[in-house]
């Protein structure tokens, strides 16, 4: 058995709880961060969720000041929530700057503290067009800097960087993974909006995955 040597940054979206469950020998602890985003709450409760159901570690760190002074519409409400393709120039106003280079840096304080070697974080191809913290030059040079600035080489561990959303999918479906137990609408609501940029990639990977999208939307 792989040891117990892992920190995950879970959102509760497919991506992150696909590769808890990929790598779930590996990981002693998973932390979700709460940076005041639409559908933060909804993410956060099918983590926990999910990390109950495997024994491992959750802990929820909360982020406020992200909320009160950065700019995205991820942080603005429902409204703001742009709809469409990821691939649209309107979607850039979903980055959250630097965020994922945020929750790796505190993660990585988290592992040191912890005698942890490393940090998951399930970035894809996808998100590449527009996350620039998401694309495999950042995650190589995000883990050269935790590496250098930690006394025992802490990294950053991201499998899916060169995969797409429709491989991680196909991946969580042999994991036994039911898609229904995980959230990704950016505009926070009881359903999936089913417009938005992450509802309209979610439903393109699992049709394209051949999985029944048992996701409820609102259209």
């Amino acid at each position: 058995m792989a040891m117990k040597d892992s920190v995950i940054v879970l959102s509760g979206g497919m991506d992150s709880v696909t590769l808890l469950y990929d790598r779930r020998n590996e990981i002693a602890l998973a932390v979700t961060f709460d940076y005041g985003s639409n559908h933060n709450r909804r993410e956060a409760e099918l983590a926990r969720m999910h990390c109950e159901r495997l024994g491992i570690e959750h802990i929820l760190i909360p982020l406020e000041f992200i909320h009160r002074y950065f700019k995205s519409s991820l942080l603005e409400g429902a409204d703001a929530v742009p709809e469409g393709h990821y691939e649209s120039d309107n979607m850039k106003s979903t980055v959250v700057p630097f965020r994922n280079g945020i929750m790796l840096a505190i993660a990585c304080g988290i592992a040191e503290s912890r005698g942890l070697m490393h940090v998951m974080i399930a970035n894809h191809s996808g998100d590449h067009a527009i996350y620039p913290d998401c694309r495999g030059g950042f995650v190589e040079a995000m883990s050269a800097a935790m590496s250098a600035g930690t006394y025992d080489g802490v990294t950053v561990v991201a499998p899916y960087t060169n995969i797409s959303k429709t491989d991680i999918a196909r991946r969580g479906a042999m994991l036994g993974i039911d898609y229904a137990e995980t959230y990704s609408c950016y505009k926070g609501g009881a359903k999936h909006c089913g417009k938005c940029g992450t509802c309209v990639e979610r439903k393109e990977a699992l049709r394209d995955a051949g999985i029944e999208d048992k996701t409820e939307y609102f259209s």
